[in-house]
């Protein structure tokens, strides 16, 4: 239910989003630079960082769950960073979508490595939304999925 709202507002931003000053290259590239400084702010162990790039309502959801701002604090960015440190990561180009004051970013990646001494070798997905305001680029909403990597036959 709370993903069909989601992204309810996420159509309804789309069409009535005014057309921002920025050129959509400028704003791509800045919309990129906020993914970028998250996924640096979670290998660099940077939890307040990370933070300041939400919205206060920002939702995450993985793994059949949806955590407000405030649980992806406590709970489960110390996890996150922890599992940033302990494996490598890549990642797919991104494909960024501006629309007026509203984007996302989509991706693939890998990650590979000990994780709580256990072997980790997944592939995964990551939509992460983001709106404009009067301060930037702000994320709204992050989806992940991943599963263990298919072994070869």
């Amino acid at each position: 239910m709370m993903i069909r709202i989601l992204l309810g507002a996420l159509g309804v931003a789309l069409i009535v989003a005014p057309i921002g000053a920025q050129t959509p290259s400028a704003a791509t590239a800045d919309v990129q630079k906020v993914v970028d400084a998250f996924h640096a702010g979670l290998k660099a162990g940077d939890t307040a960082g990370v933070m300041t790039l939400f919205a206060p309502d920002v939702l995450l959801l993985e793994a059949g769950g949806i955590e407000t701002r405030g649980e992806y604090e406590l709970n489960h960015l110390p996890g996150d960073v922890e599992f940033e440190k302990s494996v490598t990561t890549s990642f797919k180009p991104y494909r960024v979508m501006v629309a007026g004051d509203a984007a996302w970013a989509v991706n693939t990646n890998e990650y590979k490595g000990t994780f709580r001494d256990r072997p980790v070798d997944s592939v995964g997905v990551e939509l992460m939304v983001l709106t404009r305001d009067a301060t930037g680029w702000r994320i709204r909403a992050i989806h992940w999925s991943s599963r263990a990597r298919k072994p070869a036959q």
